[in-house]
């Protein structure tokens, strides 16, 4: 059956499933794949599968935020997929995370909307613990530098009192934000899937988040290369596992 959103069906999804949030992002992950195929593009999503190292592997955008991320792993869990490793961007919460540095979530703070859709909020939202050791590993074997610890996913980045929100994540040892890992850490966790997440830095603590995020988008920062990296990583990550 061919899904409502994403415009998948079984056959074109693999296991293992690689969730850039941008479209483009979909594409430039494409290109460490061999036999490719593009199955669909609607809305925000974007799908493509292909093989890594001869194993399958889906490549699919989840768009902007916790609400279309949930909308895309369901879809693709119906599909059949099983392991799910979030490549995103994420905005520092700490000093010393410089740009392009990749960070593994060990748990995320839900300050998002769509997770709380599913349970409430004492729920956690935490990877599956293969696939987040998995990622450690193929970070320390690239010699790529990284950072795990808790980070958090919220639903706007313009919001009035988003310094003072910052500065209470800081004191409490959150590395970053995002937007989608809180909620495809619940969602996998009650679906009974494997999901982690790995977040290229893209923003320094206390910077500006349209201009980190402009010099993203023109690939004029270092933030381009932890891009790559991520991808690397959590590809190895996924055919690690079982």
């Amino acid at each position: 059956m061919k899904q409502p959103h994403i415009l998948c069906e079984e056959k074109d999804v693999a296991q293992r499933v690689l969730l850039p949030g941008d479209p483009a992002r979909v594409l430039r992950a494409a290109g460490f794949l061999n036999d490719t195929t593009a199955i669909a593009f609607n809305r925000e999503f974007r799908t493509v599968s292909g093989r890594y190292k001869d194993v399958p592997v889906t490549i699919t955008s989840t768009g902007i935020g916790g609400a279309s991320a949930v909308i895309a792993v369901e879809e693709l869990i119906a599909c059949g997929a099983e392991y799910f490793i979030r490549i995103g961007s994420a905005g520092a919460c700490q000093p010393g995370i410089a740009l392009g540095d990749l960070i593994l979530s060990t748990a995320s703070v839900r300050e998002d909307g769509a997770s709380r859709m599913y349970a409430p909020d004492e729920y956690p939202a935490v990877p599956d613990f293969s696939l987040l050791s998995a990622l450690v590993s193929a970070c320390d074997s690239a010699g790529y530098r990284y950072h795990t610890g808790i980070t958090r996913s919220h639903d706007s980045f313009y919001i009035d009192h988003e310094a003072e929100l910052m500065q209470k994540w800081n004191s409490l040892g959150v590395l970053a934000s995002d937007m989608e890992t809180s909620a495809l850490f619940t969602l996998a966790s009650i679906r009974g899937v494997k999901a982690a997440s790995i977040l290229n830095n893209v923003v320094l603590y206390e910077g500006d988040v349209k201009e980190g995020v402009g010099d993203y988008v023109d690939e004029a920062a270092a933030a381009a290369g932890g891009e790559t990296r991520e991808i690397i990583a959590a590809l190895e990550a996924l055919i690690a596992c079982d």
